[in-house]
């Protein structure tokens, strides 16, 4: 099954499978299955091509998802970037966004840089 350019596993239940989506959750995805009366239990691979445009046309008129979703959100950071608002500086220097600390534990969004200071002594070459 393939919707908005993703392929969703067949083996998986509608339920699931839909949360291959970007933008789409497990609460979302109950959501949608109850709103297009589609059987949460079925698999992917079993539901027809009326349910599955039942779902896509939910989908577009509801959510915003994928592609569309990413430039929503990438737009919003860029916005913040130009007006030099605190998250936005940040973005900027690609450090913790949401109030975390940075003495420590921020290793990934600084891409695991590890500069701590060893224990001062040079290590002589032996010969």
């Amino acid at each position: 099954m393939r919707l908005f350019g993703v392929n969703l596993p067949d083996n998986k239940k509608v339920k699931i499978a839909l949360t291959y989506l970007y933008g789409v959750g497990q609460s979302s995805s109950d959501k949608i299955l109850s709103e297009t009366k589609v059987n949460v239990d079925k698999r992917a691979k079993d539901l027809t091509s009326e349910e599955i445009n039942r779902i896509q046309n939910f989908i577009e008129k509801n959510f915003s998802v994928e592609g569309s979703l990413r430039q929503a959100l990438k737009k919003n950071i860029q916005r913040l970037k130009e007006l030099q608002a605190y998250r936005g500086v940040r973005h900027l220097r690609r450090l913790p966004v949401r109030g975390q600390r940075t003495k420590t534990n921020s290793r990934t969004v600084r891409g695991n840089v590890r500069k701590t200071a060893g224990s001062g002594k040079r290590k002589v070459d032996l010969k």
